[in-house]
């Protein structure tokens, strides 16, 4: 059984591919979790979160 990694994806991004990863790793559509992290950043410090994630997690290997 392969494990799963949490990465930036390289393929799905619009921005920095953290909501590409997230979809992937949770195996959802990742316009569900851009939409989640919209109505986040527009209600509480989603966009702050948004730039740590960013950072914390590692980009995609080819």
């Amino acid at each position: 059984m392969e494990s799963k990694k949490l990465y930036r994806s390289n393929t799905n991004r619009w921005l920095c591919g953290v909501c590409g990863g997230l979809g992937e790793y949770l195996g959802i559509d990742p316009t569900i979790i851009r939409l989640l992290w919209v109505l986040l950043a527009c209600t509480t410090t989603g966009i702050i979160v948004y730039i740590i994630a960013a950072i914390i997690i590692p980009q995609q290997e080819f």
